[in-house]
């Protein structure tokens, strides 16, 4: 089994993962390509303290990009919505009003 922190790599905090986490409860990581379900949850799990009810992940294409003449592709990556049971919460993501 890989390392908490292999496994979870960053959280993505954009727009929509915002608008997810504030209605659905439901968070959203990026995580290590051959990560399965299972080792995401208990990642989630030993790291936030909290109860996971279901995972989904997706493979996320990397884009082309280009920088003058040079054309380069960025890095494919992995993402999971995490969404957690009722009354678990993830602090890091609540904007501090």
């Amino acid at each position: 089994m890989q390392k908490i922190y292999e496994i979870i790599k960053r959280p993505v905090i954009s727009e929509k993962s915002t608008a997810l986490a504030e209605l659905g409860n439901r968070y959203v990581f990026e995580v290590a390509p051959a990560s399965t379900k299972p080792e995401i949850r208990d990642a989630i799990e030993q790291l936030f303290s909290v109860k996971v009810s279901s995972i989904r992940t997706m493979m996320m294409q990397g884009k082309n990009k280009r920088m003058g003449r040079n054309a380069f592709k960025r890095s494919n990556w992995k993402k999971a919505i995490v969404t957690l049971a009722a009354g678990s919460r993830i602090d890091l993501f609540q904007a501090k009003q």
